[in-house]
């Protein structure tokens, strides 16, 4: 399992990085050995977060078990960006993650080569991925699932603040064309908006954002519960996760199986 960085001393606050602390590789030629063999291996970046870290460890984990293909897996740290010089935006008030637009240069790590995934770090993976990436169309330079999300709520977990905005949850999982998306450069994504981010204007229209089908990226408490027998094959907590002592239950029994993959995933050999 790739693992985030772990504090040292215990006078380090979470959401504090020492300034000695630098990414050990360069990421750019080890992708480039996936996408050069397509299909190999899928390259998965996730979203992360310090506060969210039991979460990222469990989807990583839930990943892994299910796949049928190799998996090279990427938590996006945002203080690992910043030493390399990719990333420099300051903290934004609307901002609720630290990946919120970090998620924006995959493209350029992955050198605006072939395809890769994007996802937040709050799910959970219950099927084979290679269902996600077999959806790939060269098409489209994106492709997400188009959720019609327009939130009642103005708060959401730790009292972050819910922004309503057009496309809304669209690059919480994303395929990307790596080669359709150099707009995406680190200057414009430090520099763009968050709206022009996160509603694709980097993309000529909405023509190369395609749909990505099979109840991938299923909003926890936000859409209907799934019926037993549908089974969404990747589960969302938008909303915020078990992972927070103030929503165990987020989701009911859907709470339970985080639970349990929690369990399962940090079991020790007996």
């Amino acid at each position: 399992m790739i693992r985030a960085w772990r504090r040292s001393s215990p006078s380090t606050r979470p959401h504090e990085w020492p300034e000695s602390f630098k990414l050990p590789i360069n990421l750019l030629p080890r992708l480039r050995l996936f996408v050069s063999t397509p299909g190999q291996v899928i390259p998965i970046f996730i979203g992360y977060d310090p506060r969210e870290r039991a979460a990222t460890n469990v989807l990583i984990d839930s990943l892994y078990q299910f796949s049928s293909v190799p998996l090279a897996i990427t938590p996006l740290v945002t203080p690992q960006l910043e030493q390399q010089g990719l990333y420099r935006r300051q903290r934004d008030p609307k901002q609720s993650t630290a990946f919120s637009f970090t998620r924006f240069l995959v493209p350029h790590l992955m050198g605006y080569d072939g395809w890769a995934i994007f996802m937040d770090c709050d799910m959970l993976c219950r099927s084979d991925i290679k269902g996600l990436w077999d959806q790939r169309d060269e098409q489209y330079a994106a492709m997400c699932v188009q959720h019609e999300h327009t939130p009642d709520e103005t708060v959401k977990f730790l009292g972050e603040v819910q922004s309503a905005y057009p496309k809304k949850n669209w690059s919480s999982l994303m395929l990307l064309n790596c080669s359709r998306c150099t707009t995406l450069t680190p200057d414009y994504v430090n520099t763009a908006t968050g709206l022009e981010l996160h509603r694709f204007h980097w993309l000529e229209g909405d023509h190369e954002i395609g749909a990505i089908q099979g109840g991938w990226n299923h909003l926890v408490d936000v859409q209907s519960p799934p019926e037993p027998q549908a089974h969404p094959p990747l589960l969302h907590w938008t909303l915020g996760g078990p992972w927070f002592r103030e929503q165990r239950t987020m989701g009911g029994p859907l709470a339970a199986e985080w639970f349990s993959a929690r369990d399962d995933a940090m079991k020790l050999w007996d």
